[in-house]
């Protein structure tokens, strides 16, 4: 991981000190790292006495982070034009604002800082995208530590928790991110324990996700020599375990521990007519090329998308455009 630079330290201060007030926002479905990285940014602005707003469309689906769904809203409220004027928006954990989801009120007219961390996310003059940065949290982290100091043990806990999830708990750095371990450990020293965050992000699991995930292994297909490895959720079984019964991180796990598996996709049937699809790989295989190919994108080993169609004409495309490339 790069360090960010002092003419990016400043131009995020320049950004804060041009507005009054703020709206923090991130991508719609959050993980850890989104939500981590807006109250990271809440931090900052708490302590310069700035008043803000926290963004997000939800929904919180994963157990982790429900607790937190209380501190954000899904509209912006009224606001005049002299109001718009005087706020900036900042945009974590993504750099599009099609990703933010349905938002009640109109983010265009906005001036806007992003902090992303994303392969695919676009630089603009207002922004630090640092595509080396496992998780967005690195980089809410280190402008914390310019701006404001040390965190606290509270402070301290979010962006490890941040860091923690995008990076599976450390499972998927290397040699080259020893300055993430760095970071954490400043973190540590602050007060935050490892042993709690994990617990907090691994426990507290529905019986209906156990059984999901038994589903998702029995209908798992290999393609490409075994190579690929392919599963999907319907909509009955959403209807029978409900949003809460899905738990596909412990899926790509398992999945990506069998022998020759390179790469994990799992496809999940949202409306009649529009999907879902993660990408998983173990190293090699960049599965950004062909999240993009769906509208989608991420990082080299983990990314996303949503786009039209079903699960049975989905598969066949997916595995087409991994054929190409493994």
């Amino acid at each position: 991981m790069k360090l960010i630079s002092e003419t990016q330290i400043t131009s995020f201060k320049n950004f804060l000190d041009s507005h009054e007030t703020f709206l923090i926002a991130g991508h719609k479905e959050p993980d850890g790292d989104c939500i981590a990285s807006s109250i990271g940014i809440s931090y900052i602005l708490t302590h310069i006495n700035k008043p803000f707003n926290m963004l997000n469309a939800g929904p919180f689906k994963r157990t982790e982070i429900k607790k937190y769904a209380q501190f954000f809203k899904q509209e912006t409220g009224f606001m005049t034009v002299d109001d718009q004027k005087r706020c900036g928006l900042i945009i974590v954990d993504c750099s599009e604002l099609s990703r933010l989801g349905e938002i009640d009120g109109d983010l265009k007219g906005f001036d806007t800082f992003i902090i992303d961390h994303h392969k695919t996310a676009v630089e603009s003059e207002n922004s630090i995208i640092d595509s080396t940065a496992p998780a967005a949290a690195c980089i809410v982290q280190q402008l914390f530590e310019k701006l404001v100091g040390t965190p606290n043990k509270e402070e301290a806990n979010i962006l490890f928790f941040g860091t923690a999830t995008d990076t599976g708990f450390f499972r998927f750095l290397n040699e080259c991110d020893s300055e993430v371990f760095n970071s954490v450990s400043r973190l540590v020293q602050a007060g935050t324990s490892p042993r709690e965050i994990y617990q907090e992000m691994t426990g507290g699991k529905g019986w209906n996700t156990r059984k999901l995930l038994g589903i998702m292994l029995n209908r798992a297909e290999r393609y490409i020599n075994g190579k690929l490895v392919i599963t999907y959720e319907t909509q009955e079984d959403t209807r029978k375990y409900g949003q809460e019964g899905r738990d596909s991180d412990a899926l790509y796990t398992m999945m990506l521990s069998v022998e020759g598996v390179e790469v994990v996709v799992f496809v999940r049937q949202e409306t009649e007519h529009s999907c879902t699809i993660g990408f998983r790989s173990k190293d090699r295989i960049d599965v950004s090329l062909v999240a993009s190919k769906f509208g989608g994108g991420g990082h080299k080993n983990a990314s996303g998308a949503s786009t039209d169609g079903k699960i049975e004409t989905l598969i066949p495309s997916i595995v087409k455009e991994f054929s190409r490339i493994m």
